[in-house]
């Protein structure tokens, strides 16, 4: 088979107005950036606000492996399939981060024939806004720095600074560092760090507006310090927030593509669920909802980071709320979890009746968890070639004992027609499914520590938690300041339900450890730090970004 690239290119791309007419927008209300792409402007829900929302549809997973189970694949191909069955649909995902693009990942616009096009376009520099979100971020601190040299009116603790600086590439060495060395002119010396684009306040804050307005209003709390006196310094302190929303000003509007099969696309935001939020913004879920009348859209990783952020932060944040889940699955990751080692990768392939019984905990776990919050369930395998009949069989099997749908589908080979059976069962549900209450896994009047342990308990199945001596200072003071009734957002590993990476399965008899804590109060959550994790990743020790090249006609290989 074609690489994804290559088929990709074979592709014939419909002009973006074709789109347009699809969903009934008007020159009006769209930003074009060139034939095949453009930005749906936000007055298309004051326009449409008469218009009911559409029923949404939330793609999460199992416990992923190093090669990722296809969740954006799925996504898309579900999303197409809705078309062949007759129904109006839309997909809403994020973008893609250039970090992993150059490093581990590679592309990240789903793959085969159930792909969001034009992929070098969605791959790389994207309509401009992760550029425009690290500018933004970085005015803060340059802002911050100057402040602080000009006379530090506001008396600012250069001891005791939050706010960093940012850019879109994995690269360790910018984890700590030294800044304003030679000098007076050159600013103040002190340490600093970096963190990826995708790990910014400014991008959680994107992707959780609801307007320009809004917008600004949370710029404008993101706390950047502290004083002398030990009182926040924010952001509207410093008279940097409206400058940093015009930065924003068309970063903040949806991106428009399609796919594959010409269904329609918002691609928009990228916060990582393992250090951030993980899902697209609730601008572009709002707008798609209104444009259609189902629209598929994913959060980042298993269920234990994205979907629980999706329902404990996102849909708090907003009026939405998910009619139907589909989690992923994939044969290769639960005998993963069954104890097969992932190297040589053939060995996810193979036959292995007793590693597949006990990887299918790890499924079940995920499905225990996505029920606590009452919407209905279906899981989707997504097949390789090399796949047992009698493995997904077993998949089966389980999903009938714990009375909840499940449909398999090869959309990577097959496109739409390949998820037919997925999109008719996730329709079914999702039709047959009425919202009579809104369900959340903890209160935000609980203590912060409370809250913690919930999800630490309910989702990733640990017996308690260790809070480290700085972590337990941090939320004490985050306390102190009015913050303890945000929600959390907890950063861990994506590979193991527990904070160990190396723990697969489903962890028993452990403890979370939570390493430390940082406020995001414009974003609008505590983000709570368990184990090793880092906020900017590094390279592997051969980057996909060494195979990658373009020739003088401007065409690019190795990207997918």
């Amino acid at each position: 088979m074609d690489s994804d690239l290559e088929l990709s290119r074979k592709v014939k791309l419909n002009d973006i107005r074709n789109l347009m007419v699809e969903l009934g927008i008007t020159d009006d209300d769209f930003e074009f950036y060139g034939k095949y792409t453009g930005k749906i402007k936000l007055s298309v829900l004051e326009k449409l606000k008469s218009k009911p929302d559409g029923k949404l549809i939330l793609v999460t997973a199992i416990t992923p492996t190093s090669f990722g189970e296809g969740k954006t694949l799925t996504t898309i191909g579900l999303g197409q399939a809705l078309k062949k069955i007759g129904k109006k649909g839309i997909i809403a995902i994020r973008e893609p981060s250039v970090g992993p693009v150059f490093g581990i990942k590679g592309g990240a616009a789903g793959g085969g024939y159930s792909q969001v096009l034009p992929m070098e376009m969605i791959n790389l520099h994207f309509n401009g806004d992760f550029s425009a979100i690290a500018a933004a971020h970085n005015l803060l601190a340059a802002i911050l720095d100057n402040h602080i040299l000009k006379g530090n009116d506001l008396g600012i603790d250069v001891t005791n600074i939050l706010w960093n600086r940012t850019m879109d590439m994995n690269d360790r060495s910018l984890r700590q560092i030294v800044i304003g060395l030679g000098g007076r002119v050159n600013g103040i010396p002190r340490e600093s760090s970096f963190v990826i684009t995708a790990a910014s306040e400014v991008m959680a804050i994107l992707a959780l507006a609801t307007s320009r307005k809004n917008l600004k209003e949370r710029l404008g709390e993101i706390v950047v310090g502290y004083t002398y006196d030990k009182k926040v310094v924010k952001a509207k302190d410093l008279q940097a927030h409206k400058a940093m929303a015009v930065l924003l000003n068309e970063a903040i509007m949806p991106n428009l593509v399609q796919t594959s099969e010409h269904t329609p696309a918002l691609v928009h935001a990228g916060p990582f669920a393992n250090i951030a939020h993980g899902t697209n913004s609730i601008i572009a879920d709002k707008i798609a909802l209104k444009l259609a009348d189902y629209v598929v859209t994913e959060c980042g990783f298993g269920a234990d980071l994205g979907a629980e952020k999706f329902f404990d932060i996102v849909c708090r944040s907003s009026d939405i709320y998910p009619s139907a889940v589909v989690i992923v699955a994939t044969c290769r990751a639960i005998k993963l979890h069954g104890g097969v080692s992932e190297k040589p990768e053939e060995n996810l392939y193979k036959e292995n009746t007793y590693a597949f019984k006990k990887g299918l905990a790890n499924l079940e776990a995920h499905i225990i968890n996505m029920k606590k919050f009452g919407v209905p369930l279906i899981v989707a395998v997504n097949k390789f070639p090399k796949d047992s009949v009698s493995e997904i069989e077993m998949i089966f099997e389980l999903c009938k004992f714990m009375n909840v749908e499940c449909a398999a589908h090869d959309a990577f080979i097959k496109g739409g027609d390949g998820a037919i059976e997925l999109a008719q069962k996730t329709v079914s549900l999702a039709d047959n499914y009425i919202n009579t209450e809104r369900k959340f896994l903890y209160e935000l009047d609980q203590s912060v520590e409370e809250k913690i342990t919930e999800i630490a308990t309910k989702i990733y199945g640990a017996t308690d938690v260790y809070f480290e001596k700085r972590a337990k200072a941090k939320i004490k003071r985050f306390v102190e300041l009015g913050y303890g009734n945000l929600p959390i957002c907890i950063a861990k590993t994506q590979s193991s339900l527990s904070d160990n990476p190396k723990a697969i399965g489903v962890p028993t008899d452990w403890s979370l450890t939570v390493t430390d804590a940082k406020l995001s109060a414009g974003a609008g959550f505590i983000v709570i730090i368990c184990g090793d994790m880092m906020l900017m990743p590094g390279l592997p020790k051969i980057p996909a970004a060494v195979n990658m090249d373009v020739d003088e006609n401007g065409e690019i290989t190795g990207l997918f």
